[in-house]
């Protein structure tokens, strides 16, 4: 797993240890960079059950204002910090250790709004549904913030679990998806 283009190109990321982090391959991040390319410089970037931090390295790598990292695992945070500190990107990054829905109450508390929040939960455990929730209760999304989740090939994301969203794309891999969602203005 290495940073796909960008300042940080080429550099090697590591992961945290075990099954509980499942990093997108090089291959599905590079096609994700090629569908939102236009959306990356100079946003800012939230990257959800974060991991190892490859999304979010990536869009900063590739121009992105500042990124904000949750993971509520210790190793991930770790992890991500030592990614930021070897790609020499932690200086427009934070990594918060703690749940999804507590870190959106603290953002919107310090007033930050995204242009681009990544999600990519552990698959099928549908993680992403209080999120959603959450965000679309919140002041750090708005009508053009651009939400994309990662989630397998069978997980279907029912209307009633995202009420407010408007899913306006779905891009399909061997064993993965990712959805892109806006906020119903």
């Amino acid at each position: 797993m290495r940073v796909i283009a960008g300042t940080a190109r080429s550099v090697p990321l590591v992961a945290p240890r075990g099954l509980d982090t499942r990093p997108t391959t090089d291959r599905i991040k590079e096609t994700l960079f090629n569908i939102i390319q236009n959306d990356v410089g100079e946003a800012l970037v939230l990257d959800i059950f974060a991991g190892s931090g490859a999304i979010g390295i990536e869009a900063l790598s590739r121009g992105a204002k500042k990124a904000v990292f949750i993971d509520n695992s210790r190793q991930a945070a770790d992890c991500i910090t030592q990614n930021l500190k070897k790609t020499k990107l932690d200086g427009s990054a934070s990594v918060l250790q703690t749940d999804a829905v507590s870190a959106i109450a603290r953002l919107e508390r310090e007033g930050e709004v995204f242009d681009l929040v990544f999600m990519d939960p552990p698959y099928g455990g549908r993680l992403w549904t209080p999120v959603l929730s959450a965000l679309r209760n919140s002041k750090i999304i708005d009508i053009n913030t651009l939400i994309i989740i990662e989630e397998s090939l069978s997980e279907d994301f029912p209307e009633e679990l995202i009420q407010g969203y408007e899913k306006i794309r779905e891009k399909c891999y061997k064993n993965q998806k990712h959805v892109f969602f806006r906020i119903r203005g």
